[in-house]
């Protein structure tokens, strides 16, 4: 533990010597298909300001930043990590919701959705994808899903589980016949040529508790302006106007 702590001071030492304007955030996952987006947007009021992104399970980047990873702000998959690291003192500022995601099934070959959930029964899927509910809040979703439908335990020797969101989908169109993933990954141009009703489509959001993604100013982004000019336009109408391309639901 104390090997890993150091290698983040090192790490914050180094990042002391880069330009004032160079900001770190921790990203979800599930975000890395909109962040290039957000990214363009901000930089168009802020041109002078580069904005590093380091991606990852909400889990497995809050347990970074328990160890001292010097990232500045974090958006979370969910409330539970930004939270938690408010009530320890290491987020800054209250937990927000800056988004609200959702859930998808994927499949490369072609499925007959009209059964909802209980597609995932048919008889030639084999393996199910889905992120890991110990570090991605998609994960979580998923199980509740699966649970209150009442086909967790008919399907769970069947899953094959991703880190993050991402690698889900990754799995996904790989190694699994159909995997559930976040409805964001089906709006990166990567993902266009899947259609919907045919490839993809949304999971019932009566089965799962609604997916709040939440976002913290980290202590070491504390005193950074650039830092508060970022988590302030993600809370901007542009933002959201991203976000909603990105198949999420905003306020």
């Amino acid at each position: 533990m104390r090997q890993v702590k150091l290698i983040w001071i090192l790490i914050a030492l180094s990042l002391e010597t880069l330009s004032a304007g160079e900001i770190t955030i921790a990203v979800a996952a599930n975000v890395s298909y909109a962040i290039d987006a957000l990214k363009k947007e901000f930089n168009v009021i802020h041109p002078e300001t580069k904005v590093q992104v380091i991606l990852g399970s909400s889990g497995k980047l809050t347990a970074q930043i328990k160890n001292g990873a010097p990232f500045e702000l974090f958006m979370s998959a969910n409330m539970k990590y930004p939270e938690a690291l408010y009530k320890e003192g290491i987020a800054v500022t209250i937990p927000v919701v800056y988004a609200h995601g959702a859930l998808a099934f994927l499949s490369v070959k072609e499925r007959n959705y009209t059964t909802g959930i209980s597609v995932l029964k048919e008889k030639n899927i084999q393996k199910i994808a889905i992120a890991n509910p110990h570090t991605a809040p998609y994960g979580v979703a998923a199980m509740e899903a699966l649970k209150n439908a009442g086909m967790y335990e008919e399907l769970k020797e069947k899953f094959v589980y991703g880190e993050s969101i991402s690698q889900t989908v990754t799995y996904a169109t790989t190694a699994a016949d159909i995997g559930i993933i976040a409805k964001s990954s089906l709006f990166s141009p990567q993902m266009l040529h899947f259609e919907e009703d045919i490839h993809w489509c949304d999971i019932d959001e009566a089965l799962y508790t609604p997916i709040d993604q939440g976002m913290v100013i980290l202590k070491n982004g504390e005193d950074n302006v650039e830092v508060k000019a970022f988590y302030n336009f993600m809370l901007s109408a542009k933002a959201r106007e991203v976000l909603k391309n990105f198949g999420y639901k905003v306020e």
